[in-house]
């Protein structure tokens, strides 16, 4: 079955905060020192951060309800300049993650699609987002919805020599 992608509300925040949690603990198993550790409140932190976006105009929070359980998120928003990134006003893709049971279904294709489509209605000329080095899934799915590569982040530890 084809779940229906929908704006959250108030009632799919524990859910979307135990997704947070899986997405924080995915970038956290990819490079430990450059991403933060799941702590036993992140599901909670992460559901109540959200929670203030779900009214803002310039913000989607979209689900992906399958059977009225929220398998995938997506959380992207309309941003205005950004000189510390050098880039002009844009739609900002902050995250897209899917339950792990229910990948490589088309699921996060349905929610990129949705923020996409919801940030161009919202006059965004062009969505920008970054995903981590090692996620090579991510990195197909957004190459194949016509992403390209514009900046590399590069990290190095303070403490090394």
């Amino acid at each position: 079955m084809i779940p229906i992608i929908r704006r959250a509300t108030s009632a799919d925040l524990p859910r979307i905060g135990r997704l947070g949690a899986l997405l924080i603990e995915e970038h956290h198993g990819f490079d430990s020192r450059r991403f933060l550790a799941a702590r036993q409140r992140t599901a909670t932190d992460y559901a109540s951060f959200l929670s203030t976006q779900l009214e803002d105009p310039d913000v989607a929070v979209l689900v992906a309800d399958h059977d009225g359980d929220v398998i995938g998120y997506a959380y992207a928003a309309v941003e205005g300049y950004d000189y510390m990134a050098l880039r002009g006003p844009a739609g900002a893709l902050h995250d897209v993650i899917v339950d792990l049971e229910h990948r490589r279904r088309g699921v996060g294709r349905l929610l990129l699609d949705a923020a996409l489509a919801y940030l161009k209605s919202r006059g965004a000329p062009r969505v920008v987002l970054s995903t981590a080095e090692r996620n090579e899934p991510a990195q197909r799915l957004f190459a194949s919805a016509g992403f390209r590569r514009t900046m590399i982040e590069m990290t190095r530890e303070l403490d090394e020599p």
